[in-house]
């Protein structure tokens, strides 16, 4: 009678029609009643140990402890998600630069790519992709100096056509002076129209369809802010 009023109670539920399920996990309102039936189904000549009764006490507190801290937890991740929603609510019809490496075409409008170089290089690769991972435009740099640059893609491919509107991929490559590669992250930039949240990520839609993970931002201006980056100086050439 001991075991199964104990368990019965602590692990067994009950649906408004009567059947019952069975809980994985105790929590702490079961742990409690576990306790409970324990301590009113032991044996009057038989009865717990001081010892036993303390350890089980102490668990409970421990339980109930760790409760409160997930608790607080869950309410301080709420907080802040919703702190991050007001922030990003207040990007919108601003111009932003993130971290990314999506450019947008629009008829004779193509959106701008920054890079940072931290030491001198003795060449430079940019890589133009379409929607299926194919590269269309390759552009060559020789050396330059360590520095903040802005990529402007004229918007044709490797034949010179050009290129349909829509969304395209960019990836830069570098050699240092001693022929070693050099990583180069890229930026883009556009204007904010909209928040986005997803699996708990909150995204910033720019006008021309393109998001950008909240997290990458990097700056935020107005729109009639002028842009003051250096372009390389360069010359480009295509590789077929």
């Amino acid at each position: 009678m001991y075991g199964g009023v104990g368990i019965g109670r602590a692990e067994t539920e009950f649906n408004q029609d009567g059947t019952g399920k069975i809980k994985k996990e105790l929590d702490k309102d079961a742990f409690l009643t576990l306790l409970a039936a324990q301590l009113g189904h032991q044996d009057p000549l038989n009865p717990m140990e001081d010892k036993e009764f303390t350890a089980q006490l102490a668990q409970f507190s421990q339980l109930e402890q760790l409760t409160n801290i997930n608790d607080g937890i869950t309410k301080m991740i709420a907080g802040n998600s919703r702190q991050e929603v007001l922030s990003a609510v207040s990007f919108i019809g601003k111009d932003i630069r993130a971290e990314g490496n999506v450019l947008s075409k629009s008829g004779d409008k193509v959106s701008s790519a920054y890079y940072t170089l931290e030491s001198p290089i003795s060449a430079i690769y940019v890589n133009i992709y379409d929607a299926w991972g194919n590269v269309i435009r390759t552009a060559q740099g020789g050396p330059m100096q360590s520095g903040s640059y802005e990529f402007s893609w004229d918007g044709t491919d490797w034949l010179g056509k050009v290129a349909a509107d829509g969304v395209y991929g960019i990836s830069i490559a570098a050699e240092g002076v001693d022929g070693q590669p050099v990583l180069v992250k890229t930026q883009v930039s556009g204007t904010v129209a909209g928040v986005i949240t997803e699996d708990g990520q909150h995204y910033l839609r720019l006008k021309d369809g393109r998001t950008v993970n909240f997290m990458d931002i990097k700056e935020v201006v107005n729109p009639t802010a002028s842009n003051t980056q250096p372009t390389p100086t360069t010359d480009e050439s295509d590789e077929s």
